[in-house]
């Protein structure tokens, strides 16, 4: 069972990997010839339905992300990853299983698509997830918490990168490291940026009890687009989500994954 969990968690790696290498390659494009159009995750996944046997590679797609799924929820629930019963890793576990309630949405996004359902939207999952949210007992307040949640997810990413955490898990070739390192730290710290303003988002849709506020990636490089020299820090932040891409397929590749196995399972669900 172990082989299996792990080569679906390094497909989900590589899954989430292919998304962000379209996301940031949108954006790039888009910073190229001047213009602020972000797009969305759905967008970078509509943009798979132009290439040949694009529903199929939609569904290649949709089931690694579903990997990625399963893992984060390994990591959140199983604590597959073995981290200390501290604060610290607390914190990671419970963001580990905020990334996988987010990421079901572009799952099922991606499967839609695969099917022939439509070609989504930018912004639609993180309006459809904070909408139900709202929908649940004490909605407000839980959507404020997953807020938090993805802020504080966003500054760890920042963190791990500028400080070079992520190699803990992570055994770059020694001949490619040189140019692999900068990429990694680079992407993680650029992608925390904007999921901390994601996070943003989505709490000012909690206090306003509105989902319509929340914002996704592309609302994201729309509020960075807008800054003080605004289109140099697009441009910079549409590199950032190509690099961030670039690093999940080494993690794809390299990253150490402790799959859980039916001990693991008995401890976090008695009488299994």
């Amino acid at each position: 069972m172990s082989n299996h969990f792990e080569t679906l968690a390094r497909l989900g790696y590589a899954a989430r990997g292919v998304v962000y290498l379209l996301l940031g390659g949108l954006a790039l494009t888009s910073a190229i010839w001047g213009g602020a159009d972000a797009e969305g995750s759905s967008d970078a996944l509509s943009s798979l339905l132009a290439l040949p046997f694009g529903r199929l590679l939609l569904g290649a797609v949709a089931i690694g992300l579903m990997g990625y799924i399963l893992w984060r929820l390994a990591q959140g629930l199983l604590n597959a990853d073995g981290v200390k019963d501290d604060a610290s890793g607390f914190i990671g576990r419970v963001g580990s299983l905020i990334s996988a309630g987010a990421n079901v949405f572009l799952a099922l996004t991606a499967a839609g698509m695969a099917l022939g359902g439509g070609s989504g939207g930018a912004g639609g999952g993180e309006e459809d997830a904070s909408a139900w949210l709202l929908q649940q007992p004490f909605g407000p307040w839980l959507l404020g918490l997953a807020a938090l949640g993805v802020i504080v997810g966003g500054l760890v990413q920042v963190w791990k990168g500028v400080s070079r955490d992520y190699a803990k898990r992570i055994d770059l070739p020694a001949a490619h490291r040189r140019w692999l390192d900068p990429v990694c730290r680079f992407g993680l710290a650029a992608r925390g940026t904007l999921l901390a303003i994601i996070g943003g988002f989505v709490l000012y849709a909690a206090f306003t009890v509105s989902p319509e506020q929340a914002g996704g990636i592309a609302q994201a490089l729309d509020y960075v687009h807008a800054l003080p020299f605004g289109p140099w820090l697009y441009g910079l932040a549409a590199l950032g989500l190509v690099a961030f891409g670039a690093y999940s397929v080494v993690q794809a590749l390299y990253r150490q994954v402790d799959a859980p196995g039916m001990a693991d399972l008995k401890r976090a669900v008695p009488g299994v």
